[in-house]
């Protein structure tokens, strides 16, 4: 099974290697997005406008606690796929054990955190009295239980990168259709509303974490959880975190953004422009997940190739992914411009809700087209172990380009400079990772 793998890594052609590795990365991420998509939808339909504005309030809690699965489970993965690319199994399974104590301690870290300031926090985040109490059931339940969705996710990736893409692609599939069945159950058929959400999304959480902790347990896994893998190494440690700090920089960004976005929607549109932004993030995630999908597939081909030496087979996947990618965007943006209200009603049927969200998406996805390229090079940076320029890259857009925009244009344009703010930062962060590029591959062709 190990000569296999390596052996389709470093010779099979890299259209059909990217299509087996990123179809399952694909489907994985877009159940991620599904999981909250989901919710909205029947939150929306089944509570009310208020409550889709409730549920948007927890974006940046969740974005916290996920930036921190991140940070373990994109370092640990990249970190596996250079190891096996070297052929050093053994360092591979350190990196495993590792980061499996590293996520019980960082999850303790953020747990705790989270609930001795949730209601602060939320009050912080734009809350008022009609959307607080909706957040705070939902999340009441949720961040006890982030333990769950740490080694779900992190972990999924460790299995993806280390040669099992079709394995990682079905534990996912397994919690989001169950995630869907509970949902309707809990929230209608039990009466709990948005606590009965949040209940089916925990309960399809502790299944895929299941089913993903087997397979590292399992004697046919490529590499698996032996005693010696559990010995902390300060050296390993820092060669995840060094790797994994690029995404996590990324999502505890988003949760900035959402905070400083969130804020500034109440001031200018009140609740239901909050609600409004919920159903934006929603749709956006859904292309977004699913380039970022395609970019995790290209993780371990460029990773290993990368550690092999085999410069041509790295440049080659990276080429045909940031032309898939644009291809994506391309189609999100002219139904972004031409059928957002149809979008739309999938979430919500308050009507008022619907103009607001329809106009934030024609103005926020206006250089959509143009994203699909951004993550994919980001990713790239990430694939070969170059931390400081995927941190750079991932910091571009919303930190150094978005909160600007978001903190100037609406003294200008009310609600509209709000939602202009993405493609401005959009166009600035995709010129900047184009720069990188150029300069990464005039570069390395000289050496």
């Amino acid at each position: 099974m190990s000569n296999e793998i390596t052996w389709r890594l470093e010779h099979e052609k890299t259209g059909r290697l990217l299509l087996n590795y990123a179809l399952p990365a694909v489907v994985g991420t877009m159940v991620n997005a599904l999981y909250n998509i989901v919710d909205r939808i029947f939150i929306g339909h089944g509570v009310g406008a208020m409550a889709i504005s409730g549920l948007t309030l927890t974006f940046p809690v969740m974005l916290f606690m996920q930036a921190f699965g991140m940070l373990i489970g994109a370092g640990a993965s990249t970190r596996v796929s250079i190891f096996l690319g070297k052929k050093e199994n053994d360092k591979a399974e350190h990196v495993l054990g590792n980061a499996f104590i590293l996520v019980f301690i960082i999850s303790l870290f953020t747990i705790t955190i989270c609930m001795m300031y949730l209601k602060n926090m939320l009050i912080l985040f734009g809350g008022s009295e009609n959307t607080i109490p909706y957040a705070m059931d939902y999340l009441n339940i949720i961040i006890p239980t982030n333990i769950l969705a740490s080694l779900s996710y992190g972990f999924n990736a460790v299995m993806r990168a280390s040669g099992y893409p079709k394995k990682a692609m079905f534990t996912m599939i397994i919690g989001a259709v169950l995630n869907v069945i509970l949902d309707p159950i809990f929230i209608y058929g039990f009466n709990m509303g948005i606590r009965g959400a949040a209940i089916a999304t925990v309960i399809s959480m502790a299944v895929s974490a299941t089913f993903v902790m087997h397979h590292f347990f399992s004697k046919n896994s490529l590499i698996r959880f032996r005693k010696r893998c559990f010995r902390l190494d300060w050296r390993i440690i820092l060669q995840i975190l060094s790797i994994g700090i690029s995404p996590f920089s990324m999502q505890l960004c988003g949760s900035l953004v959402n905070v400083v976005m969130n804020t500034t929607l109440y001031k200018h549109g009140g609740d239901l422009a909050i609600g409004a932004n919920g159903i934006l993030i929603s749709i956006a995630m859904l292309l977004v997940m699913l380039v970022i999908g395609l970019s995790q597939g290209m993780q371990p081909i460029v990773g290993f190739n990368f550690g092999a030496g085999h410069r041509h087979r790295v440049v080659a996947t990276l080429r045909l992914v940031i032309i898939i990618a644009t291809f994506v965007m391309g189609i999100g943006w002219i139904c972004s411009i031409f059928l957002p209200e149809i979008i739309v009603k999938g979430f919500t049927n308050d009507q008022e809700l619907i103009a607001i969200t329809a106009n934030g998406i024609r103005l926020n996805f206006l250089l959509l087209i143009v994203v699909g390229s951004q993550i994919a090079i980001s990713h790239f940076f990430q694939s070969i172990g170059a931390a400081w320029k995927t941190i750079l890259l991932s910091l571009s857009r919303q930190l150094i380009f978005l909160i600007p925009a978001l903190l100037i244009l609406p003294h200008f344009l009310g609600l509209n400079g709000v939602w202009l703010a993405g493609p401005v930062s959009d166009g600035l962060a995709t010129i900047t990772a184009w720069s990188f590029l150029v300069h990464y591959l005039k570069s390395s062709s000289k050496n």
